[in-house]
């Protein structure tokens, strides 16, 4: 007889969406592999409420429990037996953040926990482990709320800072935001350290490869990434859900992403960015099962 499959779950709940994601341990102790059983991503976008009030309003407050509510419903249908949950940049700097959290808790057991950037970059570079060389390049996580970078040699993460800008958390060129950027990848990259590369996470620059459809396995040049940008720019957001099939709430952001990794990627003088279509919540999902696996 069959043994039941071990099933895990992560919530990832960012200042633009939320998503869960459920998967099953396959195979042995000694070789366990994931299988994605389920993933929902909703737009809640508490962003637009902290980055305007600072606080999450009633409304989205009640649409946050209501969600919660939910995943914690998929969790006991599929039958979870381990969930990590996990909130970002929003919830960080939401006056009644942890309120919200603790009101959560007591409603559906599920234990949101607050992560600063340090522990986000840390989590998804555990879905990147097949992506990272000995060679050096800086990934760019680019969220609702906050940017991440963390710069990486060797095969090991030696720099790393959280930027307060993001897809909806919109900054202009000439914000001094961007000279801090500037100054802290110059600190950390040399001029004569030639054509660094870059890697990309985050929903934005998973839908722009996907639209880029460019030939390259997981890569964009810059101009591929400009091309795009601008294509998407010259459309109206009305359009771009009707020609590309984009939700609204990725429809509106994805442009001031594209211009984050662009400038970033212009500031390290980088010509191409890795794009391997994992995030936070892959990374959740693997710390799960090595606590699982692992003991």
């Amino acid at each position: 007889m069959n043994q039941p499959r071990i099933k895990l779950a992560a919530i990832d709940i960012g200042s633009n969406a939320a998503r869960i994601q459920i998967s099953s341990i396959l195979g042995d102790e000694d070789s366990p592999i994931l299988k994605k059983v389920e993933y929902i991503r909703f737009p809640l976008r508490l962003g637009k409420d902290v980055f305007s009030t600072g606080e999450i309003g009633d409304k989205k407050k009640d649409k946050f429990i209501k969600l919660m509510q939910c995943f914690k419903l998929m969790i006991e249908l599929h039958e979870v037996k381990h969930v990590l949950a996990f909130a970002t940049s929003a919830s960080r700097e939401a006056s009644n953040g942890q309120a919200i959290i603790e009101e959560i808790k007591k409603l559906t057991d599920i234990d949101l926990q607050i992560i600063d950037g340090e522990m986000e970059a840390e989590i998804t570079d555990l879905a990147l482990s097949e992506f990272i060389d000995d060679q050096k390049f800086i990934h760019i996580d680019v969220g609702g709320g906050s940017t991440e970078l963390n710069i990486h040699e060797d095969n090991q993460r030696i720099a790393s800072k959280s930027f307060k800008i993001g897809s909806v958390r919109v900054k202009t060129a000439d914000d001094p935001i961007w000279d801090d950027i500037r100054s802290w990848i110059n600190e950390h990259i040399s001029a004569d350290c030639g054509n660094i590369a870059c890697l990309g996470t985050g929903g934005n620059i998973n839908k722009i490869f996907q639209i880029a459809a460019t030939e390259t396995p997981h890569t964009l040049s810059t101009g591929d990434l400009k091309m795009t940008r601008d294509y998407l720019h010259k459309l109206t957001i009305d359009e771009r859900i009707q020609r590309l099939k984009l939700n609204e709430d990725r429809a509106d952001v994805i442009v001031p992403a594209a211009d984050i990794y662009l400038g970033i990627m212009t500031a390290c003088r980088a010509k191409r960015i890795l794009v391997p279509q994992v995030g936070l919540k892959d990374g959740m999902i693997i710390k799960l099962m090595k606590s699982v696996t692992e003991g």
